[in-house]
């Protein structure tokens, strides 16, 4: 495929390694060989310290460059890249950049961007990269109909997997059909059944291409106005009407295939009232249960205002459910987190089924 990709290419399905389960959602698209001789061929999870098991369940925004080599130290399972981290670089540098993160952890990185399309584009905006910033859905569909859609989809993915990116936080599967809604601009546009037909055919066209795809944001953003990056916003759909409608792109979604299901921040009084979706282990256990979800689930950016003033918020995080925390205080995050496992606030149990997804996505275990 492309130069990263090639070098991801791994020899580990030949490995006896832990399983994680039966059953796989995900797409195994993160691929390197990782030094585990020490390990006489044992587990990959047997070789892992417990500092490591933490690192891996966090997917932290890209620091400034002289920071990188502080996060590195924490061997996180991902880096989510911005579009600062691209600007005015070369597709030679980017690919250049990225190489250097993967060459120096022994665990492969998720390296992942929110390229949607529309107001969220995170590659495109460099002119380097991309001929123009890429339109969203809702606007191709209108000028060229479901097929010009997924051939976007398609070529979003090639563009990104040529420069070493194997994960898109993308696509959006909340349903908007008022303008007047935060999530209307990024979202499909149509009703329902449309957005569940766009999303089943976006995840499998992403699926083929060999990029990791996100569903978000779970259980659906819903016709709310307000907007969780500046604070809390109240979802008061009935139970039923939301299992009726607005899971329906995300079952769809998870029908097809897709790797990741991000939750989102907003709390949904009739699933949850007293714990935003994130932090709620009843909605956690609908996506894992209900819709028989066996991928990785990710908070949104526990940066966001939705949740800036929760107590012990990773803690909350890591029991509720998720796999992967999205994050911009790694420090905050990793000491958090390591200190709850050793005091037992969480499980060791608790952080090795996380860690398991993870590996799983990146097709270090069975």
């Amino acid at each position: 495929m492309r130069r990263l990709i090639s070098i991801l290419t791994a020899a580990f399905i030949c490995l006896s390694l832990v399983s994680c389960g039966t059953g796989s959602n995900d797409n195994n698209v993160v691929k390197k060989t990782v030094d585990v001789s020490e390990t006489n061929s044992e587990s990959l999870m047997d070789s892992m310290t417990l500092e490591e098991k933490v690192g891996q369940i966090l997917f932290v925004r890209c620091p400034e460059s002289e920071n990188m080599q502080k996060l590195m130290e924490k061997k996180p399972g991902g880096i989510l890249m911005f579009q600062r981290d691209f600007d005015s670089l070369t597709k030679e540098q980017v690919i250049e950049k990225i190489e250097g993160f993967q060459s120096s952890v022994r665990i492969p990185l998720i390296i992942g961007v929110d390229e949607e399309g529309g107001t969220v584009v995170r590659v495109s905006a460099n002119p380097n990269l991309a001929p123009e910033k890429y339109k969203s859905p809702q606007q191709i569909y209108k000028e060229g109909g479901m097929e010009a859609v997924i051939d976007n989809a398609r070529e979003k993915s090639e563009l990104l997997l040529s420069l070493g990116i194997n994960m898109n936080l993308a696509p959006v599967a909340d349903v908007s059909t008022n303008p007047d809604n935060y999530i209307y601009k990024r979202s499909f546009g149509q009703g329902y059944e449309e957005t569940a037909d766009f999303i089943s055919q976006a995840v499998t066209a992403m699926r083929k291409t060999g990029i990791s795809c996100v569903l978000k944001h779970f259980p659906g953003y819903g016709e709310v106005t307000g907007d969780s990056h500046k604070g809390s916003v109240y979802n008061e759909k009935s139970a039923d009407a939301i299992r009726e409608t607005d899971f329906l792109p995300f079952k769809a979604g998870i029908d097809a295939g897709a790797s990741c299901v991000l939750v989102s921040h907003n709390i949904v009084n009739s699933l949850d009232s007293e714990n935003p979706a994130s932090l709620s282990p009843a909605i956690h256990e609908i996506l894992r249960n209900e819709l028989g979800f066996k991928g990785v689930i990710m908070t949104d950016d526990i940066a966001m205002g939705a949740v800036a003033d929760v107590e012990n918020v990773y803690v909350k995080a890591v029991n509720a459910g998720n796999d992967l925390l999205i994050t911009t205080d790694y420090e905050t995050a990793y000491n958090q987190i390591l200190s709850a496992v050793q005091n037992g606030e969480i499980s060791e149990k608790t952080l090795d089924e996380a860690v398991c997804h993870v590996l799983r996505l990146k097709n270090l275990v069975s």
